[in-house]
């Protein structure tokens, strides 16, 4: 009898490419130009000091320094875990195309430039909810959030927004990324990419499934 299982095409038994980070560029842009919903979208795990872990959904920003960037308010609660233990993980996933990256490296924050980079370019709409929301804090009622964009609004009428200090971006530094291709009955492809501190190049391993 003949098998009837269907094998990888031999495009997906090397690994997508040497560099990382241009895959996860690839990747983004192919998924935002095929309407995967919300391509952007990755979760980001942090743990406190004493390695409670915590995790959430964040937004791509892009690479930067060799960094994947994303923005945040200071005195939020993943803020307060990657100042205090600055070290994360980030997981994307494009659904349409079934592929997934996870990341792990070391965390610092985006020069105020950077930042301030950043904010210049977000909708005005964002800009003003930089200020309005205290995020992570406790409030009220969402009546009190919205009297505090309504204050908010009427402080910046007809005038540029500033970027709150309390606003700006983080850069993960990677030093251990895994892609993964789907691929039928569950062999899937992965590709274990990492790299030793001041070494430009990756070391690539396939793993199991």
């Amino acid at each position: 009898m003949a098998n009837s299982r269907h094998f990888a095409s031999d495009a997906a038994v090397a690994a997508p490419g040497a560099e990382p980070l241009s895959v996860l560029n690839a990747w983004f842009e192919e998924a935002r130009s095929s309407g995967d919903p919300l391509p952007d979208a990755m979760t980001l795990a942090t743990a406190s000091a004493d390695g409670r872990p915590s995790a959430r959904i964040v937004l791509f920003k892009g690479i930067l320094r060799g960094g994947v960037l994303f923005v945040t308010n200071y005195e939020s609660r993943k803020a307060r875990e990657m100042d205090e233990n600055p070290r994360a993980a980030l997981v994307m996933h494009f659904a349409k195309r079934e592929r997934q990256l996870r990341l792990e490296g070391r965390v610092e924050r985006a020069s105020e430039a950077e930042s301030e980079a950043y904010f210049r370019s977000r909708p005005r709409g964002s800009q003003l909810g930089a200020w309005a929301s205290p995020q992570s804090q406790p409030i009220t009622s969402r009546a009190e959030l919205d009297a505090r964009a309504s204050d908010v609004e009427a402080r910046f009428a007809d005038k540029d927004v500033p970027r709150p200090e309390s606003w700006g971006g983080y850069l993960v530094f990677p030093e251990r990324i895994e892609l993964w291709l789907g691929q039928p009955d569950r062999l899937h492809d992965r590709f274990l990419y990492t790299r030793e501190p001041g070494v430009e190049a990756w070391s690539i391993e396939r793993l199991a499934p």
